[in-house]
């Protein structure tokens, strides 16, 4: 716990000075101090901080989660070549092969980790100035008595900021717990899924990586929705805001960078193609190219039977019993055909 206490010290301070700094701004514009919607806001503003200081390190996970899946084709072909080969040697070339791979691509394995590696001291550092100094009303830094006491009794819709699911009797806090905690597992599954279904070609999605990253799509939902049941109010607004701004945010990142071969890029050429032939944005077609104008079929006209060529039925019509039996005399007058008896 020293450890830990070390590292997440500074990072309460931090997140302290920020809560304080958006308290002052809503309270400078009329809103209550001791107002729950105020310290919600507060809360907001905090994700809204982080998240644009994380902006950077979001679109290199994007790139780099993006990288490893476009290049599981040839780790697969790597790790077929020293398949059965378990000796020193063998194991060394294949990890050599790999970092070759890796520093061919442009890709680092551990570039799609950091935004969550970085952000979760700060949820951390949240959930203790939430759960440790509001819940038992102690002081850190510039959130003083005062503040610590107005945040732990601030409510919205009746439920405290600072009570948890688990912790309460009230009903109405264990319903706005469970809409939350739904929340929060919902974003989470949509964005993942969005990643993985959008972003990503078909033939990066059928190997040993894809299929793990397919089992935590469903996986961390469950484990947000089990472990939300500890978390206060306050911290499920934070985590299922910043869920909303990474689902928003990858949104934009895939439509602009899409990655080669995937449904995004598609979609990119079919908006580009559309927009330079003047197409609306509505009228999405798996060919972009507009159909050809379908114009009425004209229909032959029948010739009057006085120019008709002798034996020869009108245009667009059908022989009638007659004509087929009759023929040319050689004077312009028509006469029964002869029979084949002569």
């Amino acid at each position: 716990m020293g450890f830990l206490n070390t590292i997440l010290a500074p990072l309460e301070w931090v997140v302290a000075w920020i809560m304080v700094a958006f308290h002052s701004l809503f309270t400078a514009i009329g809103m209550p101090s001791a107002g729950g919607w105020t310290w919600t806001f507060t809360i907001i503003g905090l994700v809204i901080v982080i998240r644009i200081a994380l902006i950077p390190l979001f679109v290199k996970q994007i790139k780099a989660s993006r990288g490893l899946q476009l290049i599981q084709p040839e780790m697969k072909k790597i790790q077929e070549k020293y398949k059965g080969k378990n000796d020193q040697v063998s194991r060394q070339a294949m990890t050599q092969e790999t970092m070759a791979l890796y520093k061919r691509t442009g890709t680092n394995p551990f570039a799609s980790c950091l935004p969550i590696l970085l952000q979760a001291p700060i949820f951390f550092a949240l959930f203790r100035v939430l759960n440790y100094n509001i819940r038992q009303q102690i002081p850190i830094g510039p959130l003083t008595k005062q503040l610590v006491i107005e945040a732990d009794n601030a409510e919205i819709f009746g439920v405290k900021l600072s009570a948890t699911f688990i912790h309460s009797t009230n009903m109405a806090t264990k319903v706005l717990a469970v809409i939350l905690i739904a929340a929060m597992s919902v974003t989470t599954f949509t964005t993942q899924r969005q990643l993985m279904m959008k972003n990503m070609p078909e033939s990066a999605l059928n190997n040993p990586f894809a299929q793990q990253q397919k089992i935590l799509l469903y996986v961390l939902p469950v484990i947000f929705a089990v472990s939300g049941v500890n978390f206060p109010i306050g911290v499920l607004i934070y985590w299922t805001t910043t869920n909303v701004w990474s689902m928003g945010q990858q949104f934009y990142v895939i439509r602009r960078m899409p990655a080669p071969g995937s449904p995004a890029e598609k979609a990119l050429h079919e908006r580009r193609a559309r927009k330079e032939q003047g197409l609306p944005a509505a009228s999405v077609q798996d060919d972009v190219l507009p159909p050809p104008p379908r114009g009425q079929r004209q229909q032959p006209k029948r010739q009057p039977k006085s120019k008709r060529r002798p034996g020869v039925p009108a245009a667009g019509s059908l022989p009638q019993d007659g004509d087929a039996d009759e023929e040319d005399d050689g004077e312009g007058r028509a006469g029964p055909a002869p029979s084949p008896a002569g």
